[in-house]
């Protein structure tokens, strides 16, 4: 192994001795908790306590400026399961109207099936309440009008939607790198969520007993869901948003079902291309038999984006429970002399083989989080902790991490922004739009045919 890459003894020494250190430190402070005082904490219900409600709810139990009081759901077993998680006894009812009535909740979470997210989202608007609702927001065209008319007319009310990525560490620092030009110009994105539903059943689209009548069924099912487009594609179609600044011109695509024919009738692969203003691109693909991830040197599996620039790339991923989040950058490989127009033969002109002999992007460079930045406050300590940190990221022997999960980080700012009136960073414009994305690729797909988002507004209305 060359020396630049290999663990030296004085190497090793000198980053345990620092970490060591400061670990003794962490570990020798006094545990300090919070406790917020009852009036500072957003009181609020749930409806929906399936797997989605109970994942949140595992989070939503460690942070003290929300209490849970009420959990509604139709399944006892689920309701059961949401109580048993947030561990606080909250009241439950089978009977959102119920939950609604009650008059010591601020907010209200959503947290159903897709088709009945626009009603529920209706009536907590009319109710009062603020409110959060996993995306996507609407299930139908005329939803998206609806929705945007009576939260316009309720301005005082917060309207949040769950896209966890817009609130993640590394892809703000991505964004922001973007935005600085740090990776040029930036035109393409290629995304991709694949698993194997054949040597790994989920227990989410594997088809129950029951078949279409089986609650549980839902997202197998045309009348309830939006297939793979609504469940996967639209975290992913936000972040290309999110990056271009825009939403997309038109989604043109292909989806079949081919492999899992057990009587569902969504699509179990897509590939999907949007075009934005100015040629901006996102290339899409999901599949169901195979879950290799091609970036990372396939060290992940599944889902990430590749963000490429005239000057540089980013492969990055969302962490979860299991996985941490990765983000690498490459850096394009220095500019040569070539040939400004096809008539000027003044200057040397590098030929496709001989850039590809002298190798591609360098990297990958490992992005590093806010904290590992040195300025004059820090301490000879401090200083050489993060000199450590940073050489071990470089050579892959320490992980990055985020520094809070952001499933933590956009409730925490859902409550925050109950309090003080501010505007969620995924709001209901941004919740809007990734919803139009996903009924519009679901059309163009359906109907093989290039699909433009202005359409939108001439779909006709669905009984």
């Amino acid at each position: 192994m060359s020396q630049d890459t290999d663990l030296t003894r004085r190497d090793l020494l000198k980053t345990a001795g620092a970490v060591a250190a400061v670990a003794a430190v962490i570990e020798g402070a006094p545990a300090i908790q919070k406790v917020k005082a009852a009036n500072d904490q957003v009181q609020y219900g749930m409806i929906g306590t399936g797997s989605r409600g109970s994942y949140l709810l595992k989070h939503l139990k460690n942070i003290p400026t929300g209490r849970c009081m009420a959990l509604c759901d139709l399944q006892q077993t689920a309701l059961d399961h949401g109580v048993q998680t947030i561990g606080n006894n909250p009241k439950t009812y089978k009977d959102y109207r119920e939950l609604l009535d009650r008059k010591d909740l601020d907010a209200v979470f959503v947290i159903t099936p897709l088709y009945v997210h626009f009603p529920l989202t209706r009536d907590v608007l009319l109710s009062g309440h603020h409110v959060f609702c996993e995306k996507c927001l609407v299930f139908k065209p005329e939803e998206v009008h609806a929705l945007r008319a009576l939260s316009t007319d309720r301005p005082k009310q917060v309207m949040q939607t769950g896209l966890q990525r817009r609130y993640s560490h590394f892809y703000q620092m991505v964004k922001d790198m973007v935005d600085k030009g740090v990776l040029g110009n930036v035109h393409h994105i290629h995304a991709q969520w694949h698993r194997n539903m054949i040597n790994k059943p989920s227990t989410l689209w594997t088809m129950k007993p029951g078949g279409p009548s089986n609650v549980y069924n839902w997202r197998l099912f045309r009348q309830f869901s939006g297939g793979l487009p609504a469940e996967l594609t639209s975290h992913q179609v936000d972040i290309a948003d999110w990056i271009f600044n825009s939403s997309p011109e038109f989604v043109m695509g292909l989806g079949s079902l081919d492999t899992l024919k057990d009587g569902r009738d969504v699509y179990d692969n897509i590939q999907l291309i949007y075009r934005y203003p100015g040629g901006q691109k996102l290339t899409y693909s999901a599949i169901s038999t195979n879950q290799f991830l091609p970036f990372f040197n396939g060290a992940r599996p599944e889902m990430g984006e590749v963000i490429m620039g005239t000057d540089g790339t980013i492969e990055i991923t969302l962490g979860d429970d299991v996985h941490k989040p990765v983000a690498w950058w490459y850096r394009e490989p220095p500019k040569t002399s070539t040939v400004a127009k096809a008539t000027d033969k003044q200057q040397p002109f590098v030929a496709g083989a001989t850039m590809i002999a002298s190798g591609g992007a360098n990297g990958p460079i490992p992005l590093m989080t806010g904290d590992l930045a040195i300025d004059g406050n820090d301490g000879f300590l401090d200083r050489e902790v993060k000199y450590a940190r940073r050489w071990l990221y470089s050579k892959g022997v320490m992980v990055q991490e985020e520094p809070r999960n952001p499933v933590d980080v956009e409730l925490e700012s859902f409550f925050r922004n109950c309090r003080d009136g501010g505007r969620p960073k995924a709001n209901l414009e941004i919740g809007l739009a990734d919803a139009v994305s996903v009924i519009l690729s679901n059309q163009a797909m359906d109907e093989g045919r290039k699909v433009y988002f202005s359409e939108i507004e001439k779909i006709p209305v669905r009984a």
